[in-house]
């Protein structure tokens, strides 16, 4: 199993140094890929070419995996790429479009795969959400600090993240939460990390992390800290 990374937001930005030379310092032999599934609305390949000169600067060549359909995500010649890779990185975004198009689908498989073979995976704003078991998308137009929870990828159980926390996202309402959610508020340019040598997630990066269980109060983690009560990756 690799790291996995739930960032705040602001990603391949300065401030982000921290958990992305962890993840560098992680990558397998396999491909490196930035999945821009969340911006598939919103110019992919800007984010792309985004990404690739910030992890330049980090020593790491990145490349697309272009999954912005559900088409795209059952493809077998993408899945085939995708379960090879050494470094999977998905972008901030639509946060209701990435578990739609991977959930269930080929391509998420391979992703989980590779993870499961090693390779660190991160996500940044939506695709951070995406990867919980629930993911938080407007409830009622044009209310963007209402939120309500629709099933994600679930690599998280129990878990939903407020993105870009310091800015913004510690004003959202979640409508009918599921019992027992727990919400998660990586400040932006941070995140937690997992890491199955220590079994334990921790904050890196230039802000906080924000817990909030489904009983009792918030808590808040500085940075190197152990973010407790956090639950784990499925099968850690």
């Amino acid at each position: 199993m690799g790291l996995l990374v739930l960032n705040g937001g602001d990603e391949f930005n300065p401030g982000n140094d921290e958990q992305d030379r962890l993840l560098v310092a992680a990558a397998g032999s396999g491909p490196a890929y930035v999945v821009p599934t969340a911006a598939a609305r919103q110019h992919p390949e800007a984010a792309v070419r985004t990404a690739q000169r910030w992890f330049a600067k980090l020593g790491l060549q990145v490349q697309p995996l272009n999954i912005l359909s559900r088409s795209d995500a059952n493809s077998q010649e993408l899945a085939a790429r995708a379960a090879e890779a050494g470094f999977l990185y998905l972008t901030g975004g639509d946060p209701g479009h990435v578990a739609g198009v991977l959930g269930g689908s080929a391509v998420w498989s391979a992703m989980v795969e590779a993870w499961r073979a090693g390779a660190p995976l991160a996500g940044s704003s939506a695709g951070a959400m995406a990867l919980c078991e629930w993911s938080l998308v407007i409830a009622k137009w044009p209310r963007h600090g209402t939120r309500r929870p629709v099933p994600a990828l679930n690599l998280v159980p129990a878990v939903a993240v407020l993105p870009h926390y310091d800015t913004f996202g510690h004003k959202w309402l979640v409508q009918d939460p599921p019992s027992g959610l727990f919400l998660v508020g990586p400040d932006e340019r941070t995140a937690a990390v997992w890491d199955p040598a220590t079994a334990a997630w921790t904050v890196a990066g230039a802000g906080k992390v924000t817990l909030i269980p489904p009983a009792g109060a918030a808590r808040v983690f500085a940075n190197r800290q152990v973010i407790e009560g956090l639950p784990p990756p499925l099968n850690s």
